[in-house]
């Protein structure tokens, strides 16, 4: 049994202690928000935030998780108001299919708690998620629209 505390919450999952968080999550917690996409931290589909540091939730296993705060992108908007991140995804019609979508709300939300005035330099090395729909114009505008506040 690992205890975790996911969206400011604790909760006790039945696990191998190996088993990757994202499976935790989806299959044992329920929170299907976080996407399995290539299983080996490539794509970024399952990025959640762990002591608010992006993480490929595929590859990170649940016991080095315990004890640290879990963010997925539920627990993002706050009594439904969407942070700036989801506001300017929304604004600048960032999704097409949708499925890497909170894998990428994630990274650039970490991405502008670190640097809130992000270059095209600073966003090319920060978010290396992949968008199959190639909607990477996008994504950049979105950025710096929420950089802007």
């Amino acid at each position: 049994m690992a205890r975790l505390t996911v969206n400011g919450s604790a909760r006790n999952v039945d696990v191998d202690p190996a088993t990757p968080l994202l499976w935790a999550l989806r299959e044992q917690i329920g929170l299907t928000g976080t996407k399995y996409g290539c299983g080996v931290a490539q794509c970024g589909a399952c990025t959640v935030h762990v002591d608010g540091a992006p993480v490929r939730s595929c590859v990170m296993p649940v016991s080095a998780v315990e004890g640290k705060r879990i963010t997925t992108i539920e627990g993002l908007a706050v009594n439904g108001v969407l942070t700036r991140v989801q506001k300017a995804w929304l604004d600048h019609e960032v999704p097409q299919c949708g499925y890497c979508q909170s894998g990428m709300i994630m990274a650039v939300t970490a991405l502008l708690k670190d640097k809130p005035r992000p270059t095209d330099a600073d966003i090319d090395a920060a978010i290396t998620n992949i968008c199959r729909c190639g909607t990477f114009q996008q994504v950049r505008e979105a950025i710096h629209a929420a950089a802007k506040g």
